[in-house]
C-alpha cells in the first residue's frame, strides 16, 4: 500500500507505472501483464471459461472477477481500466459483447449477442480541444441476478437492471429497470411487470 501511495503521489513514477502496464495509445496492457500479473490478481471461479478469441484488456490497479460456471464468449471485449469488472456465478457473456467497468454483473445472468455495457462517457465540454483529450466520467451498471439482456441492446452508464428483468432485443436502456420486468425499446421502457398478488405478468400502461 505504501509503494503503491507513493506512485500516485509522484507524477514521473506514476508515468512511468502506466507505460510499463499499458501499450502506449492503447487501451491494452502488456503481454507481461497478462501473463505474470493478471493470473495472479484477478479472481476466476471453478469451471469458470473465457474463450480464446475473447479481448481481455484487464489492468491490475481495477478489479476483474469472474464466478464459479462462469462464461465470456468469443469475440467479446472486457476493459477495466476505468471501473472493475465483476461477474458473477453462473452467468454467461455472449458472443461480440463490449463490457467496460465499472459494471456489475449478477448470478445466473445471461447476455445475448452483440451487447454493450459501458460505465464510461467521454467528456466534451471543452470546445477548443478533441474529445479524446478531455478525460472521461464513469457511473456504474448493474445488472442483477437471474436478468436476461436480449441481442444488440446498449445499456449506458448510471443503468440498474432490476433481478429477474429481461431487456428484449435492440434496446437502448438509459434508465433503470425496476425487478421482475419486461423493458424494450429506444429508450427502453417497461412493457410487463411481475404481480406477486395475482401471480402473473401485467402490463403496464403508458399514460
Amino acid at each position: 500500500m505504501e509503494l503503491a501511495a507513493k506512485i500516485k503521489s509522484n507524477t514521473t513514477l506514476k508515468q512511468l507505472a502506466h507505460w510499463s502496464i499499458l501499450i502506449p495509445d492503447q487501451a491494452r496492457p502488456r503481454l507481461w501483464i497478462k501473463w505474470f500479473v493478471n493470473p495472479f490478481i484477478h479472481k476466476r471461479g471453478k469451471k469458470s471459461c473465457i474463450r480464446k478469441r475473447t479481448r481481455l484488456d484487464v489492468v491490475p490497479w481495477n478489479k476483474f472477477t469472474l464466478g464459479e460456471a462462469s462464461t465470456i464468449e468469443d469475440f467479446s471485449a472486457v476493459n477495466n481500466g476505468v471501473g472493475d469488472v465483476i461477474i458473477g456465478d453462473r452467468s454467461r457473456v455472449g458472443l461480440s459483447n463490449t463490457i467496460i467497468g465499472p459494471v456489475k454483473i449478477g448470478d445466473d445472468v445471461r447476455l445475448a449477442q452483440n451487447v454493450v455495457l459501458s460505465g464510461l462517457n467521454h467528456n466534451y465540454a471543452e470546445i477548443d480541444s478533441p474529445i479524446h483529450e478531455q478525460g472521461v466520467s464513469t457511473k456504474p451498471i448493474v445488472i442483477e441476478n437471474e436478468s436476461w439482456i436480449g441481442a444488440n441492446v446498449v445499456i449506458v452508464p448510471g443503468v440498474t437492471i432490476g433481478k429477474h428483468s429481461i431487456v428484449a432485443a435492440g434496446s437502448v436502456v438509459t434508465k433503470d429497470i425496476p425487478q421482475y420486468a419486461v423493458a424494450a425499446g429506444n429508450p427502453a421502457r417497461v412493457l410487463k411487470q411481475y404481480n406477486f398478488e395475482t401471480k402473473t405478468w401485467e402490463k403496464v400502461n403508458h399514460k
